[in-house]
């Protein structure tokens, strides 16, 4: 039996959220209402969801040493997720982010930066890194360093997640050795150059041997392409406070299900449940919940369906 469930290598963040009544215009000036200052990041909140979930979990990465890398720090001790190959580098800024939330949709613009010191490198990353967990997440960022990480889950049959949101440069060496691909509604049709999103699927699904294919849609739930079938699973309508962190949250409550053997049309709803619960309070991990909750709002939540990936879907939920 391995030490650890589930294995996360990828970026964590410092959030600064400001929230303001609605969104400036161009070149304007609107009077924030609230500054919050939020841990989070694509692997690292993944990771705190599935500890929250009940999973053992390991997260490996890189935090800087001033104070944003001290809040980080802090905010994971504590969590369950286990923290022995994190590195903390001295001199060094750690990844901060501007997060703008409107306050009349929730809606959040994103100003970030990561400095080239943290950086993970491939070398520092050892098999039993990985070898000790059942499953391995990761981003694309540091993409030699993932690269190395999926290669080694692939030759040793873990299964392997990612979540990638942008075209990184060497993304192709890491896509070969993906079980589940969860991305961002732009990366597919920007990574393939086919406009259509289902084609889109078809096409890194097939081009790759990705067992399951998958896009969130935000406000609209998800899309997934599983034995050469598109499951669409609709969005649940919540008192939506803030939208930051609700993808990484995703990723956990995906990387958990499919652990715990769901089918793939349970795997996409029990994920977007636990998204929009975590929309219901501010910062990246503030509405993360637990499963009898994500349970409930499955079970009475009402839901929103897009159309059009309705029509060309099969359903991934009961009639309700």
């Amino acid at each position: 039996m391995p030490q650890f469930d589930i294995v996360g290598v990828g970026l964590n963040a410092t959030d600064t959220l400001l929230v303001v009544p609605h969104f400036p215009a161009y070149a304007g000036k609107v009077r924030f209402e609230d500054e919050v200052i939020s841990p989070g990041g694509q692997v690292a909140s993944a990771m705190v969801a599935c500890a929250h979930l009940g999973l053992r979990t390991k997260y490996i990465g890189s935090i800087g040493g001033d104070e944003r890398g001290r809040i980080q720090i802090e905010s994971l001790r504590g969590t369950g997720v286990n923290l022995d190959h994190v590195q903390i580098r001295p001199d060094c800024p750690n990844q901060s982010a501007y997060i703008i939330i409107d306050r009349s949709t929730g809606e959040r613009t994103v100003l970030w930066r990561r400095d080239d010191c943290l950086r993970i490198d491939p070398e520092e990353i050892t098999p039993e890194q990985i070898t000790c967990a059942r499953m391995l997440h990761i981003d694309g960022h540091d993409t030699p360093a993932v690269a190395h990480a999926a290669a080694i889950a692939r030759r040793h049959g873990i299964p392997v997640s990612v979540d990638v949101d942008t075209i990184y440069p060497g993304f192709d060496r890491v896509l070969p050795n993906v079980d589940y691909l969860v991305a961002s509604s732009e990366f597919p049709t920007g990574w393939t150059g086919e406009q259509d999103p289902f084609q889109a699927l078809t096409v890194l699904q097939e081009k790759y041997g990705i067992r399951v294919a998958t896009m969130t849609l935000g406000a609209h739930g998800a899309l997934a392409r599983v034995n050469g079938t598109f499951l669409y699973a609709p969005a649940f309508v919540v008192n939506c406070v803030d939208t930051t962190g609700a993808g990484d949250v995703f990723h956990g409550a995906f990387c958990y299900a499919v652990l715990q053997g769901m089918p793939m049309p349970e795997v996409l709803e029990f994920s977007n449940a636990m998204a929009a619960l975590n929309c219901t309070a501010r910062g990246a991990r503030g509405g993360i919940r637990g499963v009898d909750e994500i349970r409930s709002l499955i079970a009475r939540g009402e839901r929103r369906s897009h159309p059009e990936f309705a029509r060309r879907s099969e359903p991934a939920t009961r009639p309700h």
